[in-house]
């Protein structure tokens, strides 16, 4: 498997971490954060909008999950079809910061945290 970059610039909004994504990896995508076609992503919008580096930043809301943009009919499925757990890497975040986080997930070549 190709190397997965430690960055933490490749955190998306919504606490995936794209330097471990296949997309990422194979040059088809930017990541989350540089990605501009991605203006249908309400997270991308609103943490763009409120100058935070992802939902881990949020003061509007006590939980992630208790947001409805966090937690739409989209990333329900995408949690279903991947086992994926943004609230866990969020609450990941939040516990190590943003430069541990990206470095786990790197040594691990984790996107997500698995339910």
């Amino acid at each position: 498997m190709t190397e997965v970059k430690n960055d933490p610039n490749l955190i998306a909004y919504c606490g995936l971490y794209c330097g471990a994504c296949g997309s990422f990896i194979k040059g088809k995508c930017l990541g989350c954060q540089k990605n501009e076609k991605a203006t249908w992503c309400q997270i991308r919008v609103c943490c763009q909008n409120n100058k935070y580096r992802s939902c881990a930043d949020c003061k509007l809301v006590g939980k992630a999950s208790d947001c409805k943009k966090f937690n739409n009919l989209f990333s329900k499925i995408f949690a279903l079809l991947f086992r994926s757990d943004r609230q866990a890497c969020v609450n990941l975040i939040k516990e190590l910061g943003y430069d541990k986080y990206a470095q786990k997930m790197a040594i691990e070549k984790k996107q997500s945290i698995k339910r």
